[in-house]
């Protein structure tokens, strides 16, 4: 069966908003076109100078959010969910859609994934231009998401980026909840972590997910689950990652620390600002809060396991 692809234009300058309100039609399967800054953003995180005339051409006033319905879902009621969320918001809009097989979502998506620098020391870069790249003294994340969320552009997976090199110590290992592509799980081992744990609900992202640990030659240290939040899991961690979203979240704080050594970090991502304060009151008495960040509307929350 095919997909469904939507298609969102609107204003250039109402670009992260209308992302975000995207975000919240879909767990995944987004890809954004902004061309307002593209020479300067080309130059500044790929260090290319060479661009296709295709691109050069658009309008550079205009974006488009494309999002992905797969075939089980009801294109219809998303439609509907975008258009009212985008008119609250006054973005004005123009949707369309129409039908798409995994084929071309896939290749869509390609045309417009540019390496990307997270923190001080990854250079993420999808691995069909890994040929084009200059690493300037990082270390290159190779990573191809396929249809499982995860390419380090969105703010939830790159907030979480930065958090883990902030965090990041040599010999520890991690647990990464809803993997996706396992761009986070990848990311700790490059960074320095043990070993990394990987876990999805979703067959395809933990294949993804494996996939990914081999092409940055780091499958010897990670290892991927197809279950549910930490059904499968055993043992303790050192760090917990969820970039999930809150609701999730709210969840798995009920049950989260018994994954944890004392003073374990537990970073929490992929949280609307709106639901800041109720993932926080969710967490029990036995975290302390040492760091928020937030991002265009995103908040990223790391708690500590008391002594």
């Amino acid at each position: 069966m095919d997909f469904t692809e939507i298609m969102i234009e609107i204003d250039a300058g109402n670009l992260e908003t209308a992302a975000a309100i995207a975000n919240m039609a879909v767990p995944h399967g987004i890809y954004i076109e902004d061309y307002s800054d593209l020479e300067a953003e080309a130059q500044r995180i790929a260090h290319i100078n060479l661009i296709d005339e295709e691109l050069l051409a658009k309008d550079r006033d205009i974006a488009w959010v494309h999002v992905y319905i797969s075939p089980e879902e009801n294109p219809v009621e998303a439609i509907e969910f975008l258009r009212q969320r985008l008119s609250s918001a006054g973005i004005a809009n123009k949707i369309s859609a129409k039908a798409c097989n995994v084929e071309t979502y896939i290749n869509n998506w390609k045309k417009y994934f540019y390496p990307l620098e997270a923190g001080e020391r990854l250079l993420i870069c999808p691995s069909w231009r890994r040929a084009e790249i200059e690493s300037n003294g990082r270390t290159v994340l190779q990573i191809d998401p396929g249809l499982a969320f995860g390419t380090g552009a969105h703010e939830t997976t790159n907030l979480c980026l930065n958090l883990l090199e902030k965090y990041m110590e040599s010999g520890l290992k991690v647990l990464d909840i809803g993997c996706g592509s396992g761009i986070l799980s990848v990311a700790s081992i490059l960074l320095g972590a043990k070993s990394a744990t990987g876990v999805d609900v979703d067959e395809l992202a933990v294949k993804t997910a494996v996939e990914n640990a081999e092409i940055n030659n780091v499958s010897d240290k990670f290892t991927a689950i197809c279950g549910n939040l930490t059904d499968k899991i055993h043992g303790k961690f050192n760090i917990i990652v969820a970039n999930i979203v809150a609701d999730v979240i709210i969840e798995l704080n009920k049950s989260v620390k018994e994954y944890m050594h004392k003073h374990s970090v537990y970073l929490m991502s992929g949280i609307i600002a709106p639901k800041e304060a109720e993932v926080l009151n969710s967490l029990e008495s036995d975290f302390n809060v040492i760091d928020i960040k937030r991002k265009n509307g995103w908040i990223a929350i790391v708690a500590m396991l008391r002594g």
